[in-house]
């Protein structure tokens, strides 16, 4: 969430973008998440260089060499490496600084990773360096160099600030599944190493659970490949991803350039693990979504056609924690009904969290739902748990302030002890709801279908003793007027 100091810097640097002509919002996301990259890469190998002084050890898989030269492929020159970093070159003067970065660190790194086919020499390779003076390459290295990104996403929050300033100017984009959020479903299905994790929607859903995994991991050459895959249909997405997980140390994730519902997706029964945010209401062509996942849902909506894909390519055993829109948990469509009937007798439904309206603010303000369940092809589901969130830790409104109330701990806790919630009431936040009652609702899963609301009886007085009491009050509004009156004709007859 940008907001204070950290929103009014990278406003600056948006306004130094905006007096240079680079106004297109995706391309000011592009250029200076470019910035960002470089700074970060270069943060990294300084923390990583303070650890080995500590431990009296090497740098392991350093990004600059030191002491070694880079040869350029555009140019063919040598240029060492320890030049290119960004301790060093922000300090050598406006043009020089921008010499050395137009000509040799942006194509330094577009390179690196390309000692494999990674997803990040694919799509870096078509990366343009757009900022064309020394003059405006200094204020943003400046304002980005004034930013602390310490333990902050700074790819997540670039995003969030430029998707801030789509909306102002009408543009139509993506929006950023909001950070908390995305621990609370990591923290809730707990990935592993062993994971074959997919977004088939994957946008800039930034994957935090990598970083849990890199230090857990026995398989180096898994996490640092297979366990990550992703498809979107945009490429400077894909550039953004595929930065963002190298920096954890992902150096080649299976990213995809590919619209995941059309016939060119032929991912089935292949991972253990899917973690997703997909469009909400959108519709397509059905003639263009791929027929298999139309045996799931016959439909044009985006989100249920996401759904019966995430079914479809799950091995069986493979979980899925889903954002949906409520529509899909009370629709009543043949579709809508046809999905959650695939989900709850088909396969395993586990969980339903339905989160406040005011989640996905100030860039969209539907009512949205977590859903959980495991592929089982064999139906499963026993009893379904229900979680009524209202609030998440932020003000409900366009500012979205942080707040003391949260239920984002209590969800995770009560999710991983779902034992202890078979004999809550439904007057309770949260509770269990048998499959057999779900079906007698035509599959409704919102939970305002089965939460009990505790009513208060409420005794009112009878009319004879209103009655009364107004009477009384009357008699004594009367003596005390005529009392009054009594007064002041003697005053008049004195």
């Amino acid at each position: 969430m940008i907001t204070g100091e950290i929103k009014t810097k990278i406003d600056q640097i948006w306004d130094t973008f905006h007096v240079s002509g680079i106004t297109n919002p995706i391309t000011v996301l592009e250029q200076m998440t470019y910035i960002f990259f470089m700074k970060m890469l270069d943060d990294k190998q300084l923390q990583e260089e303070d650890m080995a002084r500590d431990f009296d050890t090497e740098v392991k898989n350093p990004t600059f060499l030191v002491g070694q030269n880079w040869l350029n492929p555009v140019t063919e020159q040598e240029v060492p490496y320890e030049s290119m970093r960004w301790s060093v070159f922000r300090h050598t003067g406006p043009e020089n600084m921008f010499q050395m970065v137009r000509q040799n660190v942006f194509e330094f790194i577009k390179t690196i990773g390309t000692g494999e086919e990674s997803a990040y020499s694919r799509y870096m390779q078509s990366a343009t360096f757009l900022i064309s003076d020394a003059r405006t390459l200094t204020k943003v290295v400046d304002g980005v160099d004034a930013l602390d990104m310490n333990n902050r996403d700074a790819m997540g929050d670039v995003y969030e600030y430029i998707l801030g300033k789509m909306a102002a100017s009408g543009t139509n984009g993506q929006f950023r599944t909001p950070r908390h959020i995305i621990r609370m479903i990591v923290d809730m299905m707990q990935p592993t190493p062993n994971d074959f994790i997919c977004d088939p929607a994957m946008g800039s859903y930034i994957k935090e659970h990598h970083e849990r995994a890199l230090y857990t991991a026995e398989s180096v050459k898994h996490i640092k490949s297979s366990l990550v895959n992703g498809y979107d249909t945009d490429p400077t997405m894909l550039r953004i991803g595929a930065m963002n997980l190298l920096l954890h140390d992902i150096t080649a994730p299976e990213l995809a350039r590919r619209d995941s519902l059309s016939e060119q997706n032929n991912d089935e029964s292949c991972y253990t693990l899917i973690l997703a945010n997909p469009p909400f209401a959108g519709s397509l062509d059905k003639g263009n979504v791929n027929k298999k996942i139309l045996a799931y849902a016959d439909t044009k909506k985006t989100e249920l056609l996401f759904l019966a894909q995430f079914v479809r390519s799950l091995e069986v055993g493979g979980r899925c924690a889903s954002i949906v829109p409520d529509g899909v948990l009370f629709g009543t469509s043949k579709a809508h009904i046809a999905m959650r009937k695939e989900l709850v007798d088909n396969q395993q439904l586990v969980a339903v969290v339905s989160m406040p309206s005011g989640v996905f603010k100030p860039y969209a303000g539907v009512s949205t739902a977590v859903l959980v369940f495991t592929k089982t092809n064999s139906g499963g589901t026993d009893k379904v748990w229900f979680y009524d969130m209202q609030a998440d830790g932020f003000s409900l409104d366009d500012k979205r302030s942080p707040i003391a109330e949260n239920d984002i701990p209590d969800v995770v806790n009560r999710f991983h002890n779902l034992a202890d919630e078979a004999n809550r009431s439904r007057k309770e936040q949260s509770f269990m709801v048998s499959v057999d009652d779900i079906r007698a609702n035509d599959y409704d899963l919102s939970i305002n279908k089965y939460k009990e609301v505790e009513r208060e009886k409420v005794t009112y007085e009878s009319v004879n003793d209103i009655l009364s009491r107004l009477k009384a009050n009357e008699t004594a509004y009367l003596s005390g007027y005529n009392a009054l009156m009594e007064m002041l004709e003697e005053g008049v007859n004195e």
